[in-house]
């Protein structure tokens, strides 16, 4: 059996050159150093820092453009054809994340703003307030996005609306996380946030990535949701807090907690299979296995092609395959 956690105290980059073979993750998901003193964000924000992790790697804002260059290679090489890519970045460096995605064959498929509440302070200038979050596809095979896996598509909102529309509109407002009087590191992505986009852009038992672990927050969410994770963290004292803070999650712990909704977008969820239907189901998966796609491409194919869930057409092909 495949361990569910890979994680190491180590450069992303020549962690990643050492650790991961080229091919292997289906999807990364990542929040690189801020490159603005974030060692030193204790200046920009109100809040007692005895309680923040100390030992944030911060990368020097005149080396982020190599920075970015040298983990977005890594990441395009890691990545199968048909994996996803998430960056979280501020505005003060996200030229130079965009000019390093431009040096690849990666592609951009949307730039969302995560909205979040109680931005920075000021008095001279307008106040900030959001993340910008870059979701890019390498080519090469068709990328897995499970439309269905939060909302169905008669799902309403409180206030009516279409509640997988609004879901997959690319400003998503998510309040942040507090944890007074708990240990943190200097800045951990919401949960709700890392739910959305591993719901979104991978299946379970598949292989996320996240080369920058800061606080573990990505690595917990993914292995609580039944996916692998391989990471690094440069920062000892982060990585010896991150490492700790992972005994405390049950794999798979996540899904019994997700509401029953995963599948309401399958027209035939729930009826039962017909000789002919499953007879056409396998004859479909083997032409498309022909065609050089994976299990799991083939089986995102044929859950549009049929109108049923992934593991629905898993337990029939798998049945198959043993008898």
């Amino acid at each position: 059996m495949k361990p569910m956690t890979l994680l190491f105290n180590e450069d992303a980059v020549t962690g990643a050159r050492r650790h991961i073979s080229d091919g292997a993750v289906d999807l990364i998901l990542t929040d690189p150093p801020y490159g603005i003193a974030g060692d030193t964000l204790h200046r920009h924000y109100h809040r007692k820092e005895e309680f923040v992790v100390d030992g944030y790697v911060e990368v020097p804002q005149a080396q982020y453009a190599h920075f970015s260059r040298a983990w977005v290679r890594q990441a395009e090489r890691i990545l199968r054809p048909g994996g996803s890519l998430y960056v979280m970045s501020g505005y003060s460096n996200l030229r130079d994340i965009l000019n390093a995605l431009a040096e690849t064959e990666l592609a951009l498929v949307n730039h969302l703003i995560w909205k979040y509440n109680f931005g920075v302070y000021t008095t001279n200038k307008y106040v900030s307030s959001h993340y910008h979050l870059l979701y890019c596809v390498k080519p090469g095979r068709r990328p897995t996005f499970n439309t269905y896996c939060r909302f169905g598509p008669s799902d309403k909102n409180a206030d009516g609306g279409a509640a997988n529309y609004l879901d997959r509109e690319d400003v998503w407002i998510i309040n942040r996380e507090y944890k007074p009087g708990r240990r943190k590191n200097k800045n951990e992505l919401p949960t709700e946030l890392l739910k959305k986009v591993i719901l979104y852009s991978s299946n379970p038992g598949d292989l996320v990535c996240d080369l920058f672990l800061g606080g573990f927050s990505t690595a917990r969410v993914a292995v609580g949701l039944g996916r692998r994770i391989v990471g690094f963290e440069l920062s000892k004292s982060a990585f010896r807090h991150g490492v700790q803070s992972m005994k405390e999650v049950a794999p798979g712990s996540l899904l019994r907690l997700l509401p029953p909704v995963a599948e309401n977008g399958h027209a035939n969820r729930g009826r039962r299979w017909t000789p002919e239907e499953r007879a056409r189901l396998l004859a479909r998966y083997a032409e498309l296995r022909r065609r050089g796609e994976t299990k799991r491409g083939s089986i995102d194919i044929l859950s549009e092609e049929f109108g049923r869930g992934y593991f629905a057409l898993l337990n029939v092909i798998d049945a198959h395959a043993r008898s």
